[in-house]
């Protein structure tokens, strides 16, 4: 099992540097030679530059598995040592950090349960003063980007300067394909406020099951993501924790190798003329959009001025309806989904309100 001796560990700066990030190991470390063997598999693939396995689980319920506790960390010191991959764990303490920080751990991460609580994140922050360690920040279960934010900030006042970010979904009543939705303008924004930061995919959180790894990382690096972190198991289905989204070392590989890897820009001045060109026709159509908009809101203030005048509410739940299907029609023979419809006309009613109520209050 252990056939990767004294391989000399790669550096962390090194690590955090590369792209795409890749991070795999256990969903939990469950015994020593689980976690070693799945490291010496990952190893042999030449693909993972981070090792991941949790240590402390924080669970819905109790009774659940809340994995090994302190004794698996020296595990992983151990799998380094053999592979040279780097470690990162998920803390959520001030005890986790420093059992971590005293086993070597390379990498931190701090999870949704966590990230979704200002005292806990500011728990682990005062133990990181003064540490040089890079840290991860998961998105927080609940979709709520100050949330995150926070937690980031946070961090980043404790003076951890290498900080990224993992986009694990968020808790959805209702969603019954992924586990956690993926949410995905979400964190398109989050890395719009935070572009100094890398930014992490987590599909095996987001899917909650195997079989659809692959469709989720394959939009993470359409969308320009800095890597992926993939739970994997060297036999998944007996996992002790979340069984179903875990995949083995030499599954790992196949996905990777099955994502078309995109790059964010090339450098032929050909394809810079040809874009900006096309970027050019999008601004003059975003320019007639918001005109269009503009256009469109003086007359709901001229509809809100007769409402005003016979004493009519603002809110016209059939004709909203109308309105509705009718866009649902039109957008169909456009190609445009009823999901994009129903959200853009949304907001275009919410804004058409609000200055309808404006007039009738004046």
């Amino acid at each position: 099992m252990q056939t990767i001796e004294n391989t000399t560990p790669k550096s962390i700066q090194e690590v955090w540097g590369k792209r795409p990030l890749i991070i795999s190991g256990p969903c939990s470390a469950e015994t020593e030679a689980q976690v070693v063997e799945t490291a010496t598999r990952l190893a042999k693939t030449g693909k993972v530059d981070l090792l991941r396995a949790g240590i402390w689980k924080p669970r819905t319920r109790p009774g659940s598995f809340e994995g090994i506790g302190t004794k698996g960390l020296p595990w992983l010191q151990q799998a380094k040592k053999i592979t040279g991959i780097p470690t990162a764990v998920e803390v959520a303490t001030a005890k986790q950090v420093e059992d971590a920080l005293h086993f070597d751990v390379d990498v931190l991460w701090i999870g949704a349960r966590t990230t979704v609580n200002p005292f806990s994140v500011q728990e682990v922050a005062d133990a990181l003063r003064g540490v040089k360690v890079p840290v991860l920040i998961k998105n927080p279960i609940n979709p709520d980007l100050e949330l995150w934010t926070g937690a980031v900030e946070r961090v980043a006042k404790a003076g951890i300067e290498q900080i990224g970010l993992i986009h694990r979904g968020f808790s959805s009543y209702g969603n019954t394909e992924y586990r956690n939705a993926p949410m995905w303008h979400l964190a398109i924004e989050m890395k719009r406020r935070n572009p100094e930061l890398l930014i992490i995919n987590d599909p095996s959180h987001i899917c909650g099951r195997r079989d659809i790894l692959l469709e989720v990382a394959q939009r993470a690096i359409d969308l320009d993501y800095d890597g992926l972190m993939i739970e994997t198991h060297i036999d998944p289905d007996n996992a002790w924790s979340d069984a179903k989204q875990q995949i083995t070392p030499e599954q790992l590989v196949e996905m990777l190798e099955a994502i078309v890897w995109r790059k964010e820009d090339v450098a032929s001045e050909e394809y810079h003329i040809a874009l900006e060109k096309l970027r050019q026709q999008i601004n003059h159509l975003d320019d007639e959009l918001m005109f269009i908009l503009g256009q469109r809101m003086k007359i709901a203030e001229r509809i809100a001025e007769y409402k005003k005048e016979n004493n009519i509410t603002v809110l016209q739940t059939r004709r909203w309806n109308e309105i509705l299907e009718r866009a649902y029609k039109k957008g169909e023979q456009l190609g445009l989904s009823k999901e994009f419809i129903t959200k853009y006309f949304d907001a275009i009613h919410l804004e058409s309100i609000t200055h309808q109520t404006k007039i009738l209050n004046l």
